[in-house]
């Protein structure tokens, strides 16, 4: 069996005897280059999509997790596994995705959340869906938030949702932290049990920090309401990240006729913001699997209004504006996800090459004649130093022996260059302008001393 080694060897000169050694090495250099140039890229770019994200959802059970676990079960059809993190909810989620180091990719967070902060390096992939802020009361009916002035509130952690978007509502109605109202910021495991009991007048509630079952234990409570924002329009022109809701008379429990009445409701949008550096292609994933879950029609939002471009705190994303546009990029949108995956490796690496090879072999050719013909014009600067040193006198016979003894070097030298016959002309060129200073020196010997006047 012969080696690998030989056949190269055999390839090489074969090729050497086809197109001559200097094409050959000419674009053999090229071709380095450009897979070099090709290896960088792709190296850098690794355009190829990870196949794991982590999302930071919020606690088990809240709405936000339980979303979390439906984009898991998309994502893994697609091959991709979405590692869920679970979280104090919206204000938590927002940090980790500012945090580097925390290894979050993407968050559910509550319009509002950013505040006056500026988080240059997030960006949103736009908004899934609506989250009602709930308050949960007992005692005689309330029409205004004002009317809880000297009661004991419980608007949740800090980190919740709730907790911010409460003070800030709390602060429009004259209820400050510090005066007669108390405001408490226990996690409560059973809100309606503190209710009942006394311990707390009314708790504010949203599905990002609170498990589903919580919230729905308390609609069903005879001995706890569910406080109804009457002036929904004004707090919605008063707070730009808040909508208006409305939560039907019978639209928890026909038979039992939960809410017994009309509920309105305030609450802002739920953003899903990603780092910068998330790939195009899982950015197309993520929405369609918002797609899916969120397309829907439920109790508060209409079919296929969400997700939605709409600006919030954060700006939507490049990748987000044309997939609302147009859908699914063509690769990832014409193959299944492993595939296209595979081929935008492929064209990551082939691609630098082509783009480089196709103009860079048009200089091949300048190339090679400007390698062959330097083997030649350098012997003319040679040559051409040498005619002027036999120019300058006196030439005595030491000096115009020398001269001749390096005109012998020069032409030895250049009879061994290798040259194609296409540049025959060029060598045969030189080596009569080597002929022709030769006998210029030969017909111009210099003057025999004995022959000088004593």
């Amino acid at each position: 069996m012969i080696s690998p080694k030989i056949l190269l060897t055999r390839a090489w000169a074969r090729l050497n005897v086809l197109f001559g050694r200097g094409l050959v090495i000419s674009v053999a250099s090229i071709l380095i280059v450009c897979l070099a140039v090709s290896a960088g890229a792709f190296l850098f770019l690794n355009t190829a999509a990870p196949r794991s994200l982590t999302i930071s959802s919020g606690p088990a059970g809240s709405t936000f997790h339980r979303t979390a676990e439906k984009y898991q079960k998309i994502l893994a059809r697609e091959g991709v596994r979405l590692k869920i993190l679970p979280s104090d909810g919206s204000t938590e989620n927002l940090r980790r995705l500012a945090d580097p180091k925390s290894g979050v990719d993407i968050g559910f967070v509550l319009g509002g959340a950013a505040g006056d902060k500026e988080f240059d390096q997030l960006m949103s992939l736009g908004s899934v869906s609506y989250q009602p802020l709930m308050i949960f009361y007992r005692g005689e009916k309330r029409e205004l938030l004002s009317q809880f002035k000297g009661k004991r509130l419980n608007v949740g952690p800090a980190a919740s949702g709730p907790h911010d978007l409460a003070l800030r509502l709390l602060k429009a109605n004259g209820i400050v932290p510090g005066a007669d109202t108390i405001l408490d910021e226990t996690d409560f495991d059973d809100p309606g049990k503190e209710l009942r009991e006394g311990r707390v007048d009314a708790v504010f509630l949203m599905g990002d920090s609170t498990a589903s079952a919580v919230m729905r234990k308390l609609m069903r409570d005879g001995d706890v309401r569910l406080f109804s924002f009457v002036q929904t329009d004004a707090y919605v022109r008063r707070v730009r990240v808040l909508n208006k809701l409305l939560l039907p008379r019978g639209g928890l429990d026909l038979g039992l006729d939960l809410p017994p009445e009309d509920v309105y409701l305030v609450g802002p949008t739920v953003q899903l913001v990603a780092r910068e550096s998330l790939h195009p292609a899982l950015s197309d994933l993520l929405l369609e699997a918002a797609r899916e879950v969120h397309g829907t029609a439920s109790l508060f939002r209409k079919r296929g209004e969400f997700p939605a471009a709409q600006e919030g705190d954060f700006r939507i994303s490049a990748d987000a504006t044309r997939y609302y546009a147009s859908g699914k990029s063509f690769l990832y949108g014409s193959f299944p996800f492993w595939l296209a995956s595979l081929i935008a490796r492929v064209l990551a690496f082939l691609v630098p090459v082509v783009l480089l090879l196709l103009p860079a072999l048009k200089f091949a050719p300048m190339i090679y004649r400007w390698r062959i013909e330097s083997r030649i014009y350098r012997w003319y600067q040679v040559l051409l130093e040498l005619e002027r040193e036999a120019n300058k006198p006196p030439l005595d016979a030491a000096r115009h022996a020398e001269l001749l003894r390096q005109l012998d070097h020069i032409e030895s030298a250049v009879n061994r260059i290798v040259i194609p016959a296409t540049f025959g002309d060029l060598f045969y060129g030189l080596r009569g302008h080597i002929n022709f200073v030769r006998q210029n020196l030969l017909a111009h010997p210099p003057p025999d001393p004995a022959d000088a006047p004593a």
